[in-house]
């Protein structure tokens, strides 16, 4: 299927990058900038702002409830932007989708970014967040039952290595983990995956550019070749939670996606993966308005309803 024409559309609008190198600031403030009011915002029951005391120290976090309800599972979602960009303020419409469709409470994890704080602080961050809201989850209003991962994009690849971080650790509680187009190979060898050939140019994120909008975390001390910078490197994928894998039919880093899902399957894990067809990458970020894309958000509801 060609790209979807509504994406296709704003895709072709796109101004060419600025020439000299990528400065965080202005990127994150040309982020941050289009993002929408709080009054025009999906309402749900309750939206608060709070800290996580965790073992890599303060970190924020708001939680969504959907419902007046006593008692909900559990979302942890950390957000995209290959680990530079992003925040709880550009992702705030993708949390309130996934609160909304999925019936549980989202915490949303405002994790330290390259280049300012190095690795692993930002994985540090989004691992020590699971386990407060295991640890506090009274305060939280959970139920006691789902305790979800949710990523997307850079935030996928930290929702896959913190559930090995948490099976390493032993910490079983850990019940699904959900991958929006992850970025779970950093080595960037285009020769690796077709998909970083097939759709190297035309689609919003473009293989040239993986290497150095990815820079500011590898150049923190990222190893690509360390199993929690790159995910698809862990030898054994046994054991982790069951998956649902979201990849896009033209994004550069679809096949990792989809060989990520099907290593799993190969280790016993319970692992559903689909391809979304006339997407680009950051689909659900900027296209959920979109139905079809939207979906999305009603699949992972369905997926983590399941037993």
């Amino acid at each position: 299927m060609t790209l979807h024409p509504e994406i296709a559309k704003i895709v072709a609008s796109l101004p060419a990058p600025p020439p000299g190198p990528i400065d965080p600031a202005v990127l994150r403030a040309a982020e941050e900038a289009q993002v929408s009011p709080p009054a025009e915002r999906l309402p749900l029951h309750a939206v608060e702002d709070r800290t996580a005391t965790t073992p890599a120290g303060e970190v924020p976090v708001r939680v969504y409830t959907p419902t007046a309800a006593d008692a909900h599972g559990l979302l942890v979602y950390f957000h995209g932007g290959a680990f530079f960009l992003g925040s709880l303020e550009t992702h705030d419409h993708v949390a309130r989708s996934l609160a909304q469709e999925t019936g549980l409470t989202v915490v949303s994890v405002g994790y330290r970014r390259a280049p300012e704080a190095a690795f692993p602080a930002g994985l540090e961050d989004c691992y020590g967040v699971v386990r407060w809201a295991a640890e506090n989850g009274a305060s939280l209003g959970w139920d006691g039952t789902t305790l979800a991962l949710a990523g997307d994009s850079s935030g996928g690849t930290f929702a896959a290595a913190v559930a090995a971080m948490a099976h390493d650790d032993g910490f079983d509680g850990i019940t699904h983990q959900v991958l929006f187009y992850p970025s779970l190979d950093l080595d960037f060898d285009v020769d690796r995956y077709a998909s970083l050939r097939e759709n190297a140019e035309g689609y919003g994120l473009e293989t040239a550019g993986l290497k150095p909008f990815n820079a500011f975390y590898l150049d923190s001390g990222a190893d690509p070749a360390d199993p929690l910078v790159s995910p698809i490197k862990r030898a054994d994928l046994s054991g982790l939670p069951p998956a649902l894998i979201l990849t896009a039919e033209h994004d550069p880093l679809r096949d990792e996606g989809e060989r990520y899902g099907q290593r799993l399957q190969e280790a016993g894990v319970d692992a559903t993966v689909h391809r979304y067809a006339g997407a680009n990458h950051g689909f659900v970020q900027n296209f959920s308005w979109i139905p079809e894309y939207h979906e999305a958000f009603a699949e992972t509801g369905r997926f983590l309803r399941r037993s």
